[in-house]
């Protein structure tokens, strides 16, 4: 399940128009959510709070053979409460647990340096994580410098990394139509540089593009190719590597069944991996990837699913016995209705139609179930959902080569938060 501050962390983004989707390194967002989500591992509670619209706690306790935990504060220069819903019971499921996601607009600025609806620069938020009782610190700044530019820096301090700790700082530079960032890392001294171009669907300047011919793809597949490349270099073991990748997504307007295709290459590794991810149906997504090793002839293959329950149905009035008095019991018998003219009051029937719509727009999910299969028969079984105001994650690990063992992992992640 994904952590309360990850909610937040994401909140921050939208609030301040940075586009997370126009990035390299989440090309294979989609497919990764359903093929590599994580299971819990013994027993994890999780209390959290957004104490005010720019400030946000979270402290969480586990037991996996020990006991440990986390402490986490977050600090938002820009209020967050419009951009999620903190309460736990009140938390839409989808927004908090679905895999897949369709991809946010790209911004539209006539010039770089032009305001799109939704930038606020100058924002800025701070994070802090303290884990034991290893004392762990991870820390996390984000500062907005303008519509198009944003900086992070990220560390890590413990006893038993190198150093004491390391440290990364990412610069971003997001147009819209194209983005780039320069990575720096002490791990290793690397230096990276990584960037992806958009073409096709909302890429496209709107002013160039008949109305017709938009509307025509939009019946067929109408969607973002986004393509990119990552070159990094790492100054102290003197080795480097290059990787190049392409990925084509509908976009949310597309009037047919949302999709997610991505194809990755790294030659000097001579690896490469295809993936794909399709949201079959409103309760239903799936995914499958393909790796190969040209060198090794090696490969790997995955495949998942994202399965969700609707709720109980709620009892609402049937509009066609709406207005109708009960029948007796003479008339259940002979199968017929007292009155086979009586008139039904239309105002009662309206009523129960609203209400049978009302239903249907506020249906909630119950839940979904996460599997997924690798090629070394492994499973991963989730099942995440909400009990009265609790959020859980119930999953486990399965190896069906050890027949004898086959619950190689079991957990149970119960987070609440107001």
């Amino acid at each position: 399940m994904r952590e309360f501050m990850d909610y937040v962390h994401n909140a921050f983004y939208e609030a301040t128009g940075w586009n997370r989707d126009n990035s390299y390194a989440a090309l294979n967002a989609t497919p990764d959510a359903l093929l590599d989500f994580q299971t819990p591992l013994g027993l994890r509670l999780t209390l959290s709070s957004l104490a005010s619209p720019n400030f946000a706690t979270s402290y969480q306790l586990g037991s996996v053979g020990v006991v440990d935990g986390s402490i986490s504060y977050l600090f938002s220069s820009v209020p967050l409460r419009l951009h999620l819903t903190p309460q736990s019971e009140r938390v839409p499921l989808p927004e908090l647990l679905r895999s897949y996601r369709p991809l946010a607009p790209l911004p539209r600025r006539e010039k770089p340096s032009w305001l799109a609806p939704q930038d606020k620069p100058d924002s800025s938020l701070l994070y802090g994580r303290l884990y034991l009782p290893q004392s762990l610190l991870e820390a996390l700044f984000v500062k907005r410098i303008s519509p198009t530019t944003q900086v992070q820096f990220s560390a890590v301090s413990a006893k038993h990394l190198r150093g004491g700790g390391t440290a990364v700082a990412l610069a971003q530079y997001d147009v819209g139509k194209y983005e780039l960032e320069g990575l720096m890392s002490t791990d290793g001294g690397l230096l990276g540089l990584r960037g992806v171009y958009n073409s096709g669907g909302d890429a496209q300047d709107p002013s160039k593009v008949p109305e017709t011919t938009e509307s025509a793809e939009r019946e067929r597949v109408y969607g973002r190719f986004s393509t990119g490349a990552e070159i990094y270099y790492g100054t102290l073991n003197k080795s480097g590597g290059v990787s190049l990748g392409t990925r084509f997504a509908t976009l949310p307007s597309h009037k047919g069944t949302p999709l997610s295709a991505t194809l990755t290459l790294n030659p000097l590794m001579g690896n490469f991996a295809a993936s794909y991810a399709v949201m079959a149906g409103k309760h239903c997504s799936l995914a499958t990837r393909y790796e190969f090793n040209v060198f090794s002839y090696e490969s790997a293959w995955a495949v998942g699913m994202e399965l969700w329950r609707k709720p109980v149905a709620r009892l609402v009035p049937d509009k066609e016995t709406v207005g109708r008095p009960p029948r007796s019991f003479q008339a259940k018998l002979e199968w017929r209705l007292d009155d086979p003219e009586l008139v039904v009051d239309p105002a009662a029937v309206l009523e129960a139609d609203k209400l049978q719509k009302g239903a249907e727009e506020k249906e909630e999910y119950a839940g979904v179930l996460k599997a997924r299969l690798d090629q070394n028969m492994r499973i991963g079984v989730l099942w995440q959902g909400r009990f009265q105001a609790l959020l859980f994650s119930l999953g486990s690990g399965i190896d069906l080569r050890r027949l004898d063992k086959p619950f190689r992992t079991l957990g149970l992640e119960i987070q609440f938060s107001s």
